[in-house]
């Protein structure tokens, strides 16, 4: 796993304000000087914060102080964008703010669908969600979903977790956050390298289509580049099949929704992940032969766990579809040559994994290595719990992998 910056709690940053209200850009006689009282040398952001007011893009308080922890308007984060990228501005009748916003129009980085070009949207502090998409686009990024943002911000490196595997999309930027952010943006745009935070782009993928098994585990669903660019899709992860994560029987009365399939590294024991399979150490790996009940997940650390976070929305006929509370699955395509192995305990295979009985816990384990694909498509998909004319499925991905 790459590096995270330990107090990045936040990503972001704001501006100052001068004597008659107006944002300024412009360093302040104070921003000449060494520092600010309130962004020590040992403060998360204080290279940041250092380069950005060397650079003209954003300076201090006359009494001293950077704050830090202020909030950032929409306009405020844009100019400074605009001014630390050095794009062309034009005089222009209006709000202060009405040069950078046209600027950063016209570079792409703001469109009118994002929300209205208005007083009242602008002076709106910015949230992390719209810092990301700023972010993003500045560095080349393109997206018609809405929610995919955090997702590109945050696997480009430019934006980091609040907390493990927490991207507070909602929460508000501020001044350390931001210019954290815009040097990440000029770090990238000359061709730099920037660490990512793997747990806040899982997160973030999450966000974005309900997985995160591109971000955790991109080796094991690998496909030729042509069969998703066949399809239109820009990239692999737009295989995954969001729509259909709700499955609704044909007879209307049985409905499981599937929240989030979430891939948990158990080589990681940081992994934010780990706590929906409760006590590892008592987890177990199911071979499929009830008489042994001493496979232990804890003796194969080096494994992927696929958990199935969902629920029965609801079941009208339990003679029909068996009761399970949670959405009922099959991953295929991580086989082994050698089932007699399987059978006499060797993890060679995916298997379902459980707590206390076979089934109790909607999650399977499959080694990092020595599976194989024989015959079949790497396939995730979902179904009713019942057989003959009853039984459905949907397809969540299906790949062809590499045979």
């Amino acid at each position: 796993m790459k590096k995270r910056w330990g107090k990045w709690l936040g990503l972001a940053l704001a501006v100052s304000v001068v004597a008659g209200g107006a944002w300024s850009a412009a360093p302040s006689a104070h921003a000449a000087g060494s520092g600010f009282s309130d962004v020590k040398t040992s403060h998360w952001a204080y290279s940041a914060v250092q380069k950005a007011v060397a650079k003209g893009y954003v300076d201090g308080y006359t009494n001293g102080t950077f704050k830090p922890d202020a909030s950032v308007t929409r306009a405020e984060f844009v100019k400074m964008v605009v001014v630390a990228m050095k794009l062309d501005t034009k005089d222009a009748a209006g709000k202060w703010y009405t040069p950078y916003v046209n600027a950063a129009s016209a570079a792409g980085l703001y469109a009118g669908s994002d929300f209205a070009n208005s007083e009242a949207a602008w002076t709106k502090t910015m949230t992390r969600e719209e810092m990301a998409r700023v972010a993003a686009r500045a560095i080349g990024e393109k997206t018609s979903e809405n929610d995919k943002w955090m997702y590109l911000a945050t696997s480009a490196g430019l934006i980091q977790g609040v907390g493990k595997g927490q991207i507070a999309p909602t929460g508000l930027t501020t001044r350390a956050q931001s210019v954290v952010i815009i040097e990440r943006i000029l770090t990238a745009k000359a061709g730099g390298e920037l660490d990512t935070d793997v747990y806040a782009t899982a997160e973030a993928e999450i966000l974005w289509h309900g997985t995160n098994i591109f971000t955790v585990m991109p080796e094991m669903f690998v496909t030729p580049e042509s069969d998703w660019k066949n399809k239109g899709k820009s990239s692999v992860e737009e295989m995954w099949n969001e729509k259909n994560m709700t499955i609704t029987s044909k007879d209307g009365l049985y409905q499981a929704k599937l929240e989030a399939l979430i891939a948990i590294n158990m080589t990681d024991k940081n992994d934010p992940n780990r706590a929906l399979l409760g006590n590892i150490n008592t987890l177990h790996w199911s071979n499929n032969r009830q008489t042994m009940g001493n496979l232990m997940v804890k003796d194969h650390p080096n494994t992927y766990v696929l958990y199935f976070k969902g629920k029965e929305v609801f079941n009208k006929d339990t003679k029909k579809y068996t009761a399970r509370g949670q959405v009922t699955f099959q991953v295929q395509g991580f086989n082994t040559n050698n089932l007699d192995a399987f059978y006499a305990g060797k993890l060679n295979k995916s298997a379902d994994i459980y707590q206390k009985e076979w089934f109790d816990l909607p999650a399977i384990i499959i080694p990092k290595s020595g599976t194989v694909q024989i015959g079949r498509d790497l396939n995730i998909f979902i179904h009713t719990p019942a057989g003959g004319s009853l039984y459905m499925t949907q397809d969540l991905l299906k790949l062809r992998g590499i045979q």
